[in-house]
């Protein structure tokens, strides 16, 4: 881990679309003085509207967010890479050098809201996760020791 300067983390889901977006979001906007913050998927799938949607409800900006590939970030040397999706967590690959890899799992969105009857359903759950991973994001770096 490095001793001066921002943890460098890596958010990683499957799609890169909503809920490492969504923790990426959070961390710049409350921990910047802390954490350099990125997010990548494994199968990146393009920004989620409705992440936008309910990050811009709270002031947080991800409309300029791009989907991407864990690939885009060979040669960076991330301090912590933390999956938030179970099937990231699975399918993680193994990470050169003195990289931590945890896992922090997150409700996923788009596959609940497909059982939701109304539009207001739909955001009460992007709400709700939104605001778990809020409040995991909160407590970094400090619930990151081993």
């Amino acid at each position: 881990m490095q001793q001066r300067g921002k943890l460098k983390i890596l958010f990683l889901c499957t799609g890169n679309s909503c809920r490492s977006q969504i923790a990426e979001g959070w961390a710049r906007k409350l921990k910047s003085d802390l954490i350099e913050p990125y997010s990548a998927g494994i199968e990146p799938h393009g920004l989620d509207p409705i992440a936008v949607k309910v990050m811009a409800e709270v002031g947080v900006d991800i409309s300029n967010n791009r989907s991407k590939h864990l690939d885009d970030f060979k040669g960076v040397n991330f301090d912590f890479v933390i999956t938030v999706c179970d099937h990231a967590h699975e399918h993680c690959p193994i990470f050169p050098g003195k990289i931590r890899v945890l896992h922090f799992g997150f409700d996923d969105p788009p596959r609940l809201a497909k059982q939701a009857a109304t539009e207001q359903e739909v955001l009460g759950i992007y709400r709700r996760v939104r605001d778990e991973i809020k409040a995991f994001v909160e407590h970094l770096p400090d619930n990151l020791a081993e």
